[in-house]
């Protein structure tokens, strides 16, 4: 995948990698949105976020990055951090050590957190690219937020996958997050941000990545 003219690498897992300076992207982790629904009375299985940092600990051991930046939302609310167990905090800890690790700073989490690693932004920009949780619609952009999800039908059968939704200058990561949903490509909040419907979604597979142009995508 090319984003204003720079190579990068599209994770099947729903991360991205910058060869060049051996970033790795993720979004919307949500981590410890189990905790928070369970604290209003909706329970889910608490294993989110052990699920979720399982996922990115065989991504670093695949890539070895020297930085991880994080999207934003990447804690549930503003009390996920203090709510992490002993074995998700050990574990963070531990995919941190040797690395910068970047935590963008998103809608759910918009302060900094404490005891858990780390440096806290809003943005990060290197070169032509910048990084962050909301969308603008400007060039060279890769950020999170909308959860992006696209709907195709082939050979008879309809498939709804997490995908990244891109054009030539600009980027949504899907979510990271064991328990996160989606939002539908064909909704109005990504031709607005697109400006039109000619982008495409690079749908998440078993392997691989699969590219479909967004007109080619359904509507739940």
């Amino acid at each position: 995948m090319a984003l204003s003219s720079i190579s990068l690498i599209a994770d099947p897992s729903g991360a991205l990698y910058w060869p060049e300076h051996g970033l790795l992207a993720v979004s919307d982790l949500h981590l410890e949105k189990g905790s928070s629904y369970a604290a209003r009375g909706q329970l889910l299985p608490p294993y989110d976020t052990a699920a979720t940092l399982a996922r990115l600990t065989r991504l670093i051991a695949h890539y070895a990055p020297r930085v991880v930046v994080s999207l934003g939302d990447s804690f549930h609310d503003g009390g996920g951090p203090a709510r992490l167990g002993i074995a998700d905090r050990d574990n963070l800890a531990v995919l941190q050590r040797g690395r910068d690790w970047i935590w963008i700073t998103g809608n759910h989490d918009p302060e900094p957190a404490q005891n858990i690693g780390g440096a806290f932004h809003e943005s990060l920009t290197l070169g032509a690219l910048t990084f962050r949780h909301l969308p603008t619609g400007v060039a060279g952009e890769i950020c999170g937020h909308l959860h992006p999800v696209a709907r195709i039908s082939q050979r008879g059968r309809s498939m709804r996958r997490r995908c990244f939704a891109a054009d030539a200058t600009r980027l949504v990561m899907p979510a990271f997050g064991a328990f996160t949903g989606g939002l539908n490509v064909r909704d109005a909040a990504f031709a607005d941000l697109f400006g039109t419907l000619a982008f495409t979604a690079h749908m998440l597979g078993a392997t691989q990545v699969y590219a479909f142009a967004a007109t080619r995508c359904l509507r739940d």
